[in-house]
């Protein structure tokens, strides 16, 4: 089966490139990565080209202008250009463990998406990390993040086996599509058309896959399986206003069931191919 991992970013060069050097040290080696950019200017351009000559990784790189948060537009038109049957969607400023994609590849089940989790990282230490301590697999490393003065409690980092299938079934956290860390075949985010445009900051993942849900697929709960490290920035999109429209089309598709947005993918499936590089 191959994979394209769908990841998203503006304007944080640095944070993405840790990110694509987690990929280009992956156990499972057949996907592409394909780069959701919010309009980001060319600074993150060149050091995608930069990694993709020294990793060898297949890369696309799907941008539109910058135009405020239109994380959702871009996410659907980095669908259409994915040439995997099921993606793997995470964030620009998340770096995977090395069975990162090994485990939503094995886990994968027709009528199903997946749901991870993340570590977040402070500031300090997501700085600290580079290219070698990847290789190394030091960023997932209890071990080497408690030197470094990382206090939380790391049962997703150090959780394997038995262990890890134990705390999935335990945690009070419910399965949904999370941005950071979800997976699903595309022909299921086909046919509820992808993500709604209109949802700005705040859950505008997790609405996709309670359309999902709707649509008879089920959430497997796979947090403390395929882990991904969240390094620390601001937030700047968040505002309440945004929350509290988020939250409303929410309920009306919880309320109502629905299945389909008349606001995603199928309206601009014509524009895809000219912005991808």
């Amino acid at each position: 089966m191959r994979l394209s991992v769908i990841l998203s970013t503006y304007n944080q060069p640095e944070w993405l490139e840790k990110a694509l050097i987690g990929y280009a040290h992956q156990t499972w080696r057949d996907f592409e990565v394909v780069i959701a950019d919010d309009g980001s200017t060319d600074e993150t351009r060149e050091r995608i080209d930069k990694v993709r000559a020294e990793t060898g990784l297949q890369l696309q790189h799907v941008w539109h202008e910058d135009d405020g948060f239109r994380k959702t537009i871009i996410l659907n038109k980095a669908t259409l250009a994915a040439e995997g049957d099921y993606l793997v969607f995470s964030d620009g400023d998340c770096i995977p463990r090395r069975d990162f994609l090994a485990v939503h590849a094995e886990r994968a089940e027709p009528g199903h998406f997946l749901s991870g989790g993340y570590f977040k990282l402070p500031l300090d230490v997501s700085e600290e990390i580079t290219a070698e301590n990847i290789a190394d697999g030091d960023h997932a490393d209890p071990a080497w993040l408690k030197a470094r003065g990382v206090r939380s409690r790391m049962l997703k980092l150090s959780a394997r086996g038995v262990m890890a299938r134990f705390l999935d079934v335990v945690t009070p956290t419910k399965a949904t599509w999370n941005g950071h860390n979800a997976s699903g075949w595309k022909a299921d985010l086909l046919e509820v058309n992808g993500f709604d445009e209109r949802m700005v900051y705040g859950g505008e993942d997790r609405e996709l896959g309670e359309r999902l849900m709707n649509a008879g697929r089920r959430a497997k709960q796979i947090r403390h399986h395929a882990v991904c490290v969240h390094l620390d920035h601001g937030r700047p999109w968040r505002t309440n206003e945004a929350m509290a429209g988020n939250a409303a089309i929410r309920e009306v598709t919880r309320k109502e069931r629905r299945t389909w947005t008349e606001f995603g993918i199928e309206r601009r499936e014509q524009a895809v191919g000219a912005e991808a590089s």
